[in-house]
């Protein structure tokens, strides 16, 4: 039997011996057309190509590219698993020609392929042309010797393909495999088309058309090929089956399904195993290429596919979560062929699990609470709206689960009355929302998220995509349309820009196309919901409706992105070497720098500095892989996860774990923000400063990657400059400048001291040679230029030895501020209170206060022009003195 993966191998290998550039599949999430959920059509990554927006180094393609189908208006969900071709994810194998080759090479290709190099009976093979195609319906008689009547002329819209309303368009030519009679089904354009006999196994689209609203207005210069083969259909038509679920990859995932829920895989059971085969395929690439599930957006709709074969495996009897343990079997059928399946493999596990786990509880309490709302309800009954949106809003039952819970007993929901609910809980909102306190500014956000919804974030797994401008805001003010020089907050249905919280700074970069470059240099995040690109029009216009190109300052992010996972592996160095009451109290994380404030009651030592950055510089060596779960915050909290200080939490967040610890992860958080894909990229991490932001707080500032590589060099620099100004090496500085310092030391000691005995030996008019006579007693009073005012005291001392008894007033005057020192000897005391004696000095001085003992006292005031009157005040309090006696 010839296998799946033999048959995309063996198209490859054809096509590239046919001169074309095998190109691998480009993820599932479209980054160059915004209109697109997900990738729906071989074709999708190749679209600005075949418009002429971009060019490739080949013209010529063939690939096997991942689809998904599955949300908006190419959605299957609600047939996979009930009949024989649809599926959520399927594979569209694919040649392609960008001016090179058209129709007849195309067909030539195409009949070889199949007749020769697979041995289909051209027997059992039909084709069809689009009516007024009379190219191809002579060529599928040349070239396959095909009959008239198995050359179908089609009128409608199946047999004319169209990239849009505007765009490149031109007629199809599908291929039909004849399974036989004993199906029932006639070919295409008969009354019995929609049966089983006859399959579409590709179809060959010829590019030739330019449209403008759906008309055609001229021919393209370079007509072109687009061709898609369903992968599954046409491993069904090789294996000799007629149903993709019987084919070799969806019954091995079919046979472990049922070996692992203990049931039959046919039967009753049938519909329920392929779903779960289905959606197990679905989730796996999903996970892989960067969704996770979410509440909104296409988070949501993989939830919504990995909770639909949830529910079939409960109704299997699964007794525990199923979906995890069926990963090995999908990676072993498709891993080889998509190697980010073994990569991503942990993750998928992990998902499907935290997702079952949960969904398991809700599906148990939603199915009794339905039970309950439904007691005594007629088949052909409606439920309430309002009691399935309690049910959705109080015990996260969703909707389309209500729905599809009450189809077996042909009860209706009455969704009118579930979106009325919906509406009056986002009213009630609205109300109860704070704000800024701006209430027009807040109506406005308020307005535009109840109308566009959230923006979906692509910016985890890449840069750079492509988005529809859903609304223009300028000055507070919605608007239609702005042109070059004009500033402008731009919103679209998606972004690569992440929006700033938590800490991290928002992306700057460009958005542009054909008509419009224009500058982000911010990106902010209203509601939490709403990505809004700060931007200034450099040149050309845009308008609501546009599309646009978003690229992301790359060199920046990859910045912000070093910064931000330092924060965390900083925040467990702090914890391992302070303790476990270090949490975060802020952050900033800049392209430029970090910033991280946290709980710690004292300065950090120069040695503790130096073992943090030690450990954290051991994690970035490691250059373990950076890993991300979708968890809920209680059971992210219970597993050991770090919550960060200034995130909002939903009902699911991103827990993020990086490093190598001895059990586990050296960090594992909740965060929302970007980072690196292994710590190998941060690259260098320095601490430059820790300082006190108040009690109990502290920060560090710190530097990764280039900027700390630039810090340090700075650093290098002037060190060597020291070194040459020392005329040494710069190993010896540090002892120079040692021997420097105490040299200085020795110096100002002995200049000091020069001073101290040069005033002290008289002369001036304020500096009397020897002591003068005050009310009877012995009075030295010195005003000092210059001597430390540490001195001071000593100087008094001295004076005091040498007067024998008396008083010594003495004031030096440093930098504009005076000092004064009292003594006091030890027969007078008694009589004269050094205390009372500074305090009148002081007050001159411009002062409060002075203090000590009764025989020395010392005090000072900021006007250092008064000392002589300080001295006069001293000899006043004496004379005062006396005169009591």
């Amino acid at each position: 039997m010839t296998s799946t993966n033999d048959i995309r191998r063996s198209f490859l290998d054809y096509f590239e011996g046919q001169g074309h550039a095998r190109v691998p599949s480009a993820p599932l999430v479209p980054h160059n057309d915004p209109t697109l959920m997900f990738v729906n059509a071989g074709m999708v990554p190749f679209k600005n190509v075949f418009t002429g927006l971009e060019s490739r180094p080949y013209s010529t393609a063939t690939s096997s590219q991942k689809c998904v189908r599955a949300g908006g208006k190419h959605n299957d969900l609600d047939n996979v698993g009930y009949t024989a071709r649809h599926h959520t994810f399927f594979e569209m194998l694919g040649n392609f020609s960008f001016g090179d080759y058209f129709k007849e090479q195309a067909i030539s290709r195409a009949w070889t392929l199949l007749t020769r190099e697979w041995g289909l009976s051209p027997d059992r093979l039909t084709a069809t042309v689009y009516h007024t195609d009379d190219q191809a319906f002579d060529l599928w008689k040349k070239i396959a010797g095909l009959p008239e009547s198995r050359i179908i002329r089609i009128a409608t819209k199946d047999n004319f393909w169209a990239m849009g309303a505007d765009g490149p368009s031109g007629p199809c030519s599908e291929i039909f495999y004849d399974h036989g009679d004993h199906i029932w089904g006639g070919p295409p354009g008969s009354p019995e088309e929609d049966g089983d006999r006859f399959v579409e196994i590709w179809n060959l689209v010829f590019m030739q058309h330019l449209q403008e609203a759906d008309v055609i207005v001229a021919d393209l210069p370079k007509p072109s090929i687009d061709t898609g083969m369903g992968l599954e259909r046409v491993a069904a038509v090789l294996q000799g089956v007629t149903d993709n679920y019987d084919t070799d990859t969806f019954k091995a995932l079919i046979e472990q399904s049922g070996a692992l829920t203990g049931s039959v895989t046919t039967g009753d059971n049938q519909a329920s195993h392929r779903v779960i085969a289905d959606h197990l395929r679905a989730s796996g690439f999903l996970v892989s290429d960067g969704v996770l599930p979410a509440n909104e957006g296409r988070g949501y709709v993989l939830r919504r596919i990995m909770r639909r074969a949830m529910r079939h495996a409960h109704l299997l009897g699964a007794k525990e979560p199923l979906m995890h343990r069926l990963v090995p079997s999908l990676v072993a059928e498709m891993g080889a062929a998509f190697p980010e399946l073994l990569r991503a493999q942990p993750l998928i596990e992990a998902t499907l699990l935290q997702e079952e786990t949960r969904f398991r509880q809700t599906l148990s309490n939603g199915l009794r609470l339905l039970d309950e709302a439904t007691h005594g309800m007629m088949a052909g009954d409606t439920l309430p709206g309002a009691t399935a949106f309690k049910l959705y809003d109080t015990f996260g039952f969703p909707y389309d689960l209500t729905e599809d819970a009450l189809r077996a007993q042909s009860i209706a929901v009455d969704r009118a009355g579930f979106d009325s609910a919906m509406a009056e809980q986002k009213r009630a909102a609205r109300a109860a929302w704070k704000g800024s306190g701006d209430k027009a500014s807040d109506d406005l956000w308020y307005d535009l998220a109840d109308e566009l919804g959230s923006t979906e974030f692509i910016g985890y797994s890449g840069t750079d995509g492509e988005g529809q401008v859903l609304a223009l805001v300028k000055d507070g003010a919605r608007v239609e349309r702005v042109g070059a020089g004009e500033s402008v907050i731009v919103i679209t249905n998606q972004t690569p820009f992440y929006g700033e919280s938590g800490g991290q700074m928002g992306d700057a970069g460009i958005l542009s196309n054909d008509k419009l470059r224009a500058v982000v240099h911010d990106t902010s995040k209203p509601l939490g919901r709403i990505h809004a690109h700060q931007a200034k029009i450099e040149s050309g216009e845009l308008a609501v409706g546009d599309t646009v190109h978003l690229q992301v300052d790359v060199e920046r992010r990859d910045a912000i992105r070093a910064n931000h996972s330092a924060t965390h592996l900083l925040h467990a160095a702090l914890r391992a070497h302070l303790g476990g009451h270090v949490s975060q109290k802020g952050s900033l994380v800049a392209a430029d720098r970090l910033r991280f404030d946290f709980s710690h009651p004292s300065a950090l030592t120069g040695q503790q500095i130096a073992d943090i950055e030690v450990d954290v510089n051991a994690q970035i060596r490691h250059n373990e892989s950076v890993t991300t779960r979708l968890m809920t915050p209680d059971d992210a909290i219970a597993a050991g996860a770090m919550a960060l200080f200034g995130e909002k939490y939903g009902d699911e967040v991103r827990v993020l774990s990086m490093g190598r610890g001895a059990d586990a992860s050296y960090s594992v958080e909740l965060c929302g923000g970007t980072h690196v894909e292994a710590t190998g990229d941060i690259a260098i991490f320095k601490i430059i400063s820790e300082s006190a932001v108040s009690s109990g707080i502290r920060r560090i500032e710190a530097l990764t990657g280039e900027a700390a590589r630039l810090w340090l060099n700075a650093r290098d620099e002037r060190l060597r400059e020291a070194a040459a100004a020392l005329k040494s090496s710069p190993d010896e500085v540090p002892a120079r400048v040692a021997a420097l310092v105490e040299d200085r030391r020795r110096l100002e000691r002995e200049l000091a001291e020069a001073k101290k005995a040069l005033a002290m030996g008289g002369g001036g008019a304020s500096a009397p040679a020897g002591p003068e006579q005050v009310a009877g007693v012995n009075f030295i009073g010195q005003v000092i230029e210059g001597i430390d005012p540490k001195s001071l005291r000593g100087a008094v001392d001295e004076a005091k030895q040498r007067i024998g008894s008396g008083v010594v007033a003495l004031v030096v005057v440093n930098e504009g501020r005076a000092s004064v020192a009292v003594g006091v000897t030890d027969d007078l005391v008694a009589s004269q209170s050094a205390v009372d004696l500074v305090k009148r000095a002081v007050a001159v001085l411009g002062g409060q206060g002075g203090g000590g003992r009764a025989d020395m006292a010392q005090g000072g005031g900021p006007d250092g022009t008064k000392g002589v009157e300080a001295l006069a005040a001293v000899r006043e309090a004496l004379a005062e003195a006396k005169a009591a006696v």
